[in-house]
């Protein structure tokens, strides 16, 4: 594989730059064609065997596959065999459909993979395991009594959001709606979706039109992060902040999404009580809002830990970074790499 992105790498050199499922279906075509054979990671499952949807895709889903497979051409021509153009179409929509996304302990992206097995389980907005990562290996780890015979659900997306806007993530990435309690009763809605308790309450519609003005920024925002400078960025948060907070509280979470990309534009800026101050507005409503052992919340509470430290509040500091690790023990393994890491700074402060 190293060979593969190499030899690519020295052909085109500051010109390289195949998206990151284009990299991933090279390994992929690479590995079919060096070890045809099962790998160790497909006991259950093989890659020819996932799901495609390719039924589902509409037309801006298939023109973004040929995008990826004229890529794929371009960069890896010289050094991989590729299939034809249906065989290539299928394996995309596959790679689409059945990827991981890798992340390290603060949840900053580090790449993209497939691990067949694990792409089994079904997904759920009430999972009882978490998947996560070490070195070139997916973890399943149980996060509430299991009883024999009850199926094992992970969960695909983000659980921050309300019903509707999880299921819309669903459909449009996995082609399905999900039918769980949570999904079914709502029963988290409400409070996700808290309002501010105003003398004069804001009208259903008014509410309406907030959600809709909330859904539009966060897509705005996540356009604007590929061509704005960071002030630029901060700036679109905290008057989206201000306009959301005349009619939800702090503890809604489109206002928790929002203070979420404010306090990573304060860390890439260096400003560090800046940061400080979004997370501490955020962690209580998260550990409210996500399930229990979130490695959202986990995460959270180290970035608050390692700012607390950063600040030389080291009382504050230890506190978090411990809450950090309780969560993270349960969903990484007390012997994972990431804890080691963080009990090392306890005792190095």
């Amino acid at each position: 594989m190293h060979k593969l992105e190499c030899a690519s790498m020295c052909t085109f050199g500051q010109n390289w730059h195949p998206s990151e499922t284009v990299r991933l279906t090279a390994r992929i075509l690479a590995k079919q064609k060096t070890h045809p054979e099962r790998t160790q990671s497909e006991k259950l499952l093989a890659v020819r065997e996932f799901e495609s949807h390719l039924d589902k895709l509409d037309n801006e889903k298939r023109e973004l596959i040929q995008n990826d497979i004229a890529a794929l051409h371009h960069f890896y021509s010289k050094h991989l065999d590729c299939p034809d153009n249906a065989a290539l179409v299928v394996l995309f929509a596959q790679v689409n459909c059945n990827g991981f996304t890798i992340e390290d302990e603060e949840l900053s992206h580090l790449g993209s993979a497939i691990f067949p097995d694990v792409a089994l389980m079904n997904h759920s907005c009430c999972p009882n395991v978490i998947v996560t990562y070490k070195g070139t290996l997916a973890e399943v780890r149980a996060v509430r009594e299991i009883e024999p015979g009850e199926e094992i659900f992970s969960s695909y997306i983000d659980l921050l959001y309300p019903t509707e806007d999880r299921n819309d993530r669903l459909r449009d990435s996995y082609f399905f709606s999900c039918d769980c309690r949570e999904c079914t009763t709502k029963e988290k809605d409400k409070e996700k979706l808290e309002i501010c308790k105003l003398n004069d309450p804001p009208s259903a519609e008014t509410v309406k039109d907030m959600i809709k003005y909330a859904r539009n920024v966060i897509e705005e925002f996540r356009r604007a992060k590929h061509y704005k400078s960071p002030s630029e960025l901060l700036e679109i948060c905290e008057l989206s902040l201000d306009k959301m907070g005349a009619v939800f509280k702090d503890s809604n979470v489109y206002m928790l999404h929002m203070m979420y990309q404010a306090m990573g534009v304060c860390l890439y800026m260096q400003d560090w009580e800046g940061a400080l101050c979004y997370g501490q507005k955020i962690i209580r409503p998260y550990s409210k809002h996500y399930p229990s052992y979130s490695l959202n919340v986990a995460s959270m509470w180290l970035k608050l830990g390692r700012l607390y430290m950063t600040l030389k509040n080291r009382t504050a500091g230890v506190k978090a970074l411990k809450r950090a690790i309780a969560i993270m023990e349960v969903a990484h393994g007390k012997d994972h790499p990431y804890i080691s890491e963080i009990k090392k700074e306890l005792e190095d402060h």
